[in-house]
């Protein structure tokens, strides 16, 4: 147990541990995990007090090109009912959005040919014209340099692209061939030299995953050193090659979670929806280790229901007021308060 605290205490010190001494930190988690969520609660009140952030998700395409093979909107899923939104519908998101205090809107999709680099910028543009206050973040994975810059070129603030597993064996036994981790993280790389808040992530529980393929993550985001770090479980999705694989647990993702608090003490870390899929309070539990963003849902209701990356994804039922009041009082039950705020990591708030 001494030995495991020192651990902790030097992975608090200097935001870097070696690789096998990270496998001892998971494959000992039971006996070090009070320690540590006391020290990665301590780190997150320390930057960013008792507030949390929403992110206002609109997920505007459940089509992809891609066929990962956990993804329940992946391109071989025959079954999956497909939409588009259009450029107002998206805006109608917005100005609800807006009007329940959400100062950040989060445009996700599949990989989509459909939404050209022209309509996603004039989209972009858009959003930034009417809410010049808020911040727009795309969720829309793979693209090259020059398509990246001119989302940030129009206003664009922060990317996400999960590197889902920085192993690259193992990342091939989750994704066909055309899609290698080598392009995932180059990709990452590019968004961090534009100037892009990037955020990073990778799912806990994955077919085939190790503790060794979960340290190589913690290694990666320390040289990566995004400004966002989504964690969620692995959960089956029915239509998929892994439909009858076990899913992740909510235990061993929520103590990733406060690792990356003290690997990146100045992290945007969501309790994720897939964490309280899994387990009721599941969100609640991630913001008490270090998490301090929560992202209720702007999508119309009537697609809520198609955008399915997992089974059993809950709130697709909701309207956005009643998932904002729900995650708020979630938040509350947990010790913490939702800001009306973009939510900006601290160190591009500090340089503004």
């Amino acid at each position: 147990m001494e030995n495991l605290k020192n651990l902790v205490d030097r992975l608090y010190d200097t935001s870097h541990l070696e690789k096998d001494e990270y496998v001892t930190l998971i494959e000992n988690r039971d006996s070090i995990k009070d320690y540590l969520f006391s020290l990665s609660s301590n780190v997150r009140e320390k930057h960013y007090g008792k507030d949390v952030y929403l992110r206002g998700l609109i997920e505007f395409t459940n089509y992809c090109k891609n066929n990962c093979y956990y993804c329940g909107i992946r391109a071989g899923n025959k079954d999956a009912e497909r939409y588009r939104l259009t450029k107002e519908q998206i805006l109608e998101c917005c100005e609800v959005g807006y009007a329940l205090d959400f100062r950040t809107f989060v445009l996700q999709g599949g990989e989509d040919p459909y939404y050209t680099d022209d309509m996603i910028c004039d989209i972009v543009r858009e959003i930034k014209a009417r809410y010049p206050d808020c911040a727009v973040t795309l969720s829309i994975g793979e693209k090259n340099e020059e398509t990246y810059r001119s989302f940030f070129e129009v206003g664009a603030d922060r990317y996400l692209l999960r590197h889902e597993t920085a192993d690259c064996e193992h990342y091939s036994r989750l994704h066909p061939p055309n899609l290698t981790a080598q392009k995932r993280q180059e990709c990452l790389y590019t968004l961090k030299k534009i100037g892009f808040q990037t955020g990073a992530g990778f799912m806990v529980g994955s077919p085939y995953q190790t503790a060794e393929n979960l340290a190589d993550d913690l290694l990666f985001l320390e040289r990566l050193k995004p400004e966002m770090v989504g964690i969620g479980p692995f959960i089956p999705h029915h239509a998929t090659p892994f439909a009858d694989m076990p899913q992740g647990t909510a235990e061993l993702t929520i103590f990733m979670v406060a690792l990356v608090r003290l690997i990146l003490p100045k992290a945007l870390l969501p309790a994720t929806t897939a964490l309280g899929t899994i387990v009721p309070n599941g969100r609640e539990l991630a913001l008490k280790v270090g998490a301090n963003v929560v992202m209720p849902n702007l999508s119309p209701t009537d697609v809520r229901s198609k955008y399915l990356l997992y089974d059993n994804k809950i709130c697709t039922g909701d309207e956005s007021a009643q998932c904002r009041k729900c995650l708020e009082s979630r938040v509350t039950s947990a010790g913490y308060k939702v800001v009306k705020s973009r939510g900006d990591h601290a160190s591009f708030t500090e340089r503004k």
